[in-house]
């Protein structure tokens, strides 16, 4: 073969292989994600072995491991942080979660210790203390938090996206001639996460014997969502007076979708505020990691500086205010 041609060949030959590899890869991706979506985290858990106590219990976090004798400030920190963890759907359990939140920083912090004490020939500072202790907590504590909290906040809006969804389907249930606890459990299996899964702890709470009005008015109040809260009034008046459930139902979804239609107006409008609050809270700590991580020069080399920690305290005062005046104005509730 003449040797000009074997440049192109091998070229033209490695061109295919990639573009084979890559569409294998992306056939992989999405069969593993259509397996995934249907069928919810409940039963992919049930799946796996767990029993349907031990993965109630799991998703619904009402086992509270904050220890008592806390002061209440604290108290309450830990009581949000598993109210969000079980928002964000996370399995892992409480403690074992705590304990990673706590060695992280201490990690961070001891391995900048020893890069600066062997092989960046710093001293260590009380500034350059108090800068090495901010980046440890910013990357072990702060971020992972706000992933979750991100994570936890979305699940949520999806939940409200999906709740009309459900309603329908268990409104089409009931006309198809299934009880109440069929139709509930008919949304066990057809709705995806995480609205799936919701319904499907209720379920596990009533075949454990506990009412069914208790435990859609426990999911509600676990997700604070003024929708169920409605879907479990409407249930109990209907249990008390009577009527057509599937008529009520259907006038409530209507009434969320309306509901709903104003609320994303309102978010449309408020579209602006809301990603400038984003970007002006993520923005200043990506930047931090970011710089310390490629560069930790640039911010020790000025921490030793007299003014560093009153000038770093005002920064930090100033940018908490900036967060929560931001939150409150972009909070509008409808």
């Amino acid at each position: 073969m003449n040797p000009a041609w074997i440049r192109p060949l091998i070229l033209v030959c490695v061109f295919a292989a990639v573009v084979l590899a890559a569409e294998a890869l992306v056939r992989w991706l999405a069969s593993n994600r259509a397996q995934g979506n249907e069928i919810n985290l409940r039963l992919r858990l049930i799946g796996r072995g767990r029993g349907r106590a031990e993965t109630m219990n799991l998703l619904r976090r009402d086992t509270s491991f904050v220890p008592g004798g806390l002061p209440p400030f604290i108290e309450r920190l830990g009581l949000k942080l598993e109210h969000m963890l079980m928002q964000a759907q996370v399995t892992v359990p409480t403690p074992r979660l705590i304990l990673v939140i706590l060695i992280a920083p201490l990690a961070i912090f001891f391995v900048l210790f020893l890069l600066m004490s062997f092989w960046w020939g710093m001293g260590m500072s009380m500034g350059r203390l108090v800068m090495t202790l901010t980046f440890s907590i910013v990357l072990g504590v702060a971020l992972p938090l706000m992933i979750l909290s991100m994570k936890a906040t979305r699940t949520r809006k999806k939940m409200e996206e999906q709740f009309p969804i459900a309603l329908d389907v268990f409104v089409r249930g009931l006309r198809a001639g299934h009880p109440i606890a069929a139709a509930l459990d008919l949304l066990t299996v057809e709705m995806p996460d995480p609205i799936g899964s919701q319904f499907g702890l209720a379920v596990d709470e009533v075949t454990y014997g506990a009412e069914l009005r208790d435990a859609l008015q426990s999911m509600a109040e676990r997700w604070e969502m003024e929708d169920m809260r409605m879907f479990v009034v409407s249930l109990s008046v209907q249990s008390e007076t009577g009527g057509n459930l599937a008529e009520i139902l259907e006038s409530l979804s209507r009434v969320i979708r309306e509901r709903h239609s104003m609320m994303l107006k309102v978010r449309a409008l408020s579209s602006e505020g809301r990603m400038t609050a984003t970007m002006l809270t993520i923005l200043p700590i990506f930047a931090f990691v970011m710089l310390f991580m490629f560069s930790p020069r640039f911010f020790l080399d000025v921490a030793n500086d007299p003014m560093f920690i009153p000038g770093f305290g005002v920064l930090i005062v100033l940018y908490l205010t900036g967060f929560f005046v931001m939150r409150r104005m972009v909070d509008l509730k409808v």
